[in-house]
């Protein structure tokens, strides 16, 4: 029988937020609002029982092509543009903010170096897309030997099916667990052993 870990804030376990702080303007975005406001509400709860534990919440944004940008523009951004998603996910003053350039959360950004000074091994996947940027950071971080678990209610893509196929790979090439978060996902916390 493995020890009870269920009060563990050692930190060892970090929050990743994909894609959130978004002004949701793009083709496609009409099909994946809705199911993105869903997954908020999850992400919001799963950011405050992060917090609660001690685990360190980090925010990993698109620049969505403008190579100016940096946090607080891309959060008066998505502010600015009235989605409630931003208002909700708010990033608070501690939280770590990630830009990334492309689909993967550790491609050309400083999550590599961050992590492990955090001394993080196991990573909570949330947001958006599930087929896109969430497999992407799902699959460098599998690479990186890190354990996931991304909740199946905490991301979401244009279509329920996408979504499914996502998080079918994640699972059964990642290791992934993709249990739903429920009621704050309390028996996740701290992430279970995978493989």
């Amino acid at each position: 029988m493995e020890p009870d870990t269920s009060t563990d804030t050692s930190g060892h376990t970090a929050l990743l937020i994909i894609d959130m702080i978004n002004r949701f303007d793009f083709e496609g975005a009409e099909a994946l609002l809705p199911k993105a406001r869903e997954a908020a509400k999850v992400i919001a709860d799963l950011r405050q029982e992060a917090v609660k534990r001690g685990h360190p919440v980090i925010y990993v944004n698109d620049n969505f092509g403008e190579w100016h940008s940096e946090r607080s523009r891309l959060v008066a951004q998505a502010l600015d543009g009235g989605e409630e998603i931003a208002r909700l996910l708010e990033p608070a003053r501690d939280d770590y903010f990630v830009i990334k350039p492309q689909f993967s959360g550790f491609y050309a950004t400083n999550l590599p170096v961050l992590l492990p000074k955090l001394g993080v091994t196991r990573l909570v996947l949330t947001g958006v897309a599930t087929d896109i940027c969430v497999l992407f950071t799902a699959a460098d971080a599998h690479m990186r030997e890190y354990g996931l678990w991304v909740p199946s209610d905490a991301v979401a893509a244009e279509s329920d099916e996408r979504s499914r196929w996502a998080l079918g790979i994640m699972e059964h090439a990642m290791s992934a667990c993709t249990d739903p978060a429920g009621d704050r996902g309390t028996k996740h916390w701290p992430l279970p052993r995978s493989g």
